[in-house]
């Protein structure tokens, strides 16, 4: 492959490089966080898939590449579902197929200007339909999309606040284009240079006319990390030392104190000992406590992770379950096709039980916080519906002691900035054994990350924010604009085939007196 229009003729070299150039966007998510390589990411992917000498191959580049790029995007997973890794790489990297055949259908030969200019619009629309399926909680939910790639650009996220994530996605992929056109069709280069200054509109638009939020008070939010606790009494180990370091925290004027995802392994029914030493600590602290409980309900069946609070007197009755599961980690789905999972890696061997609704807390002094826990922070919608709720704080409770030294901790907590600019509502990521983070309203970060190699109670001066983001009060409109537009470009490519049919057929020539008409007769 001497240039980038000289491909590997062999099926597999050709598949081989497909799933390189389909995992690179990755780096520009954490922990490598190359950010600025988000906009090109995707031009040798593109590249390769508009020379594809058929249809058919163009849809295998466009498989291999998401199956490349979501093993990067998974690979820290490898350690506990082994093989099953793979499996569900292939399984959703199908996916990226039909996007492949579109990128050789825009773009593939010499195609005119107002192909180039449709592709624009087309080929980033035709990505999002493939995030919007993929985002599906029973699909591994929208973990990677391609805008959280850039959590800590100021203006990726001023776009947030109009049109969530999926607006800096959209975007993101548009450039691409426009870059990949420049390089290998140099006389397309007028849309191509139009595709570029109209994402640079849209986001000079997005940094001067959104609203942005009116922040005023702030509160004071304690996060306890108590870090890596292992072996057969780690629960109630755990639980000690979050005590010992909750206990810390008295006299520091602290609002609300958060731990981490399991951070209670006991149903606080069966163990009142525990709800005791709980209230206890929010006396001495003056602040309620949000735990969660991972454990076996002793009110109802099954095992659920909910984020409890607890105040003076004990817990308030304030609880929320988790409804958005962990596929494998959490349940396994279709357990009865795809429970051998569990005895190829450490899927769930028993499913966890679903909550019903969102819940918005009174966490005291007029404080409204809402709760998410671990994977839910990843979905745009449950942030948005807690905002609309009348949330004043966000909270994510989260572990990922599991995947420790991997890429997982850093990516998941940089997820809170997006929620909190799509919002403008802070938000706290607080784990057991890190990345904690604190975001702004704006996405912005408030204070130092609590690292994986690091434990301990930390006071977060957090401010308040009052108003509405466009994105809380328009919801996810890129992706129904995304369909509106593949829909109107297929029904367009219809007509347009139609008209060819019809023009292909030749008419029988006349005859006169038994011979063909002669011309201008």
């Amino acid at each position: 492959m001497k240039t980038l229009g000289h491909w590997p003729t062999s099926p597999w070299r050709r598949s081989a490089v497909a799933a390189v150039t389909g995992a690179l966007p990755v780096l520009a998510f954490p922990a490598p966080s190359l950010w600025w390589l988000a906009p090109v990411a995707l031009v040798p992917w593109i590249l390769l898939a508009r020379t594809a000498p058929t249809g058919g191959r163009a849809a295998r580049d466009g498989w291999w590449g998401g199956f490349g790029f979501m093993l990067a995007m998974h690979h820290w997973l490898l350690p506990n579902l082994h093989v099953f890794t793979f499996v569900v790489a292939a399984l959703l990297g199908a996916l990226w197929a039909p996007w492949g055949w579109l990128v050789r259908r825009m773009l593939g030969g010499t195609p005119s200007r107002g192909r180039v200019l449709a592709a624009l619009v087309v080929l980033p629309s035709g990505w999002l339909a493939v995030e919007l399926v993929r985002s599906w909680e029973g699909l591994g939910g929208p973990w990677g999309v391609l805008g959280a790639s850039q959590w800590q650009v100021a203006a990726a996220l001023r776009l947030a606040s109009v049109g969530g994530v999926w607006l800096t996605g959209f975007l993101l992929v548009a450039l691409n284009v426009a870059v990949a056109v420049l390089v290998a069709l140099r006389r397309a280069r007028v849309p191509a240079v139009a595709g570029l200054a109209a994402v640079a509109a849209a986001t000079c638009a997005a940094w001067v006319w959104s609203p942005r939020p009116d922040t005023g008070d702030r509160v004071g939010i304690a996060v306890v990390q108590p870090g890596v606790v292992s072996g057969p009494d780690s629960a109630d180990r755990r639980f000690d030392r979050e005590e010992r370091l909750t206990r810390e925290l008295a006299g520091r004027d602290v609002d609300l104190v958060v731990w981490g995802e399991s951070s209670v392994g006991f149903d606080l029914g069966d163990r009142p000992d525990l709800a005791r030493r709980l209230a206890a600590l929010s006396r001495e602290t003056g602040a309620g406590i949000l735990v969660n409980v991972d454990a076996r309900r002793s009110d109802r069946p099954g095992i659920h992770k909910s984020s409890v609070l607890v105040g003076p007197d004990g817990p308030t009755g304030d609880r929320y379950d988790k409804m958005r599961l962990v596929p494998f980690g959490e349940y396994v789905p279709a357990r009865s096709l795809l429970g051998w999972a569990t005895s190829v890696g450490e899927a769930a061997g028993e499913d966890r039980r679903r909550g019903s609704r969102q819940v918005v807390m009174d966490a005291g002094g007029g404080l409204r916080i809402g709760p998410m826990v671990c994977f839910e922070s990843a979905f745009p919608d449950m942030s948005r519906n807690l905002a609309r709720g009348g949330a004043d704080v966000l909270l994510a409770q989260s572990s990922t002691s599991t995947f420790q030294q991997s890429w997982a901790p850093a990516q998941h907590a940089s997820l809170a900035a997006l929620r909190a600019a799509e919002t403008g509502r802070p938000m706290v990521h607080a784990t057991l054994t890190g990345v904690s983070a604190v975001y702004g309203p704006g996405g912005e970060r408030v204070g130092p990350w609590l690292g994986t190699d690091s434990g301990g109670a930390r006071v977060y001066e957090v401010p308040l924010a009052h108003g509405t983001t466009p994105y809380v009060r328009l919801g996810d409109w890129p992706l129904h604009a995304a369909l509106l537009a593949l829909a109107v470009w297929g029904v367009v490519e219809a007509s347009r085939l139609r008209r060819g049919a019809r023009g292909s057929r030749v008419p029988p020539a006349r005859t006169v007196h038994g011979s063909p008409a002669r011309p201008g007769r």
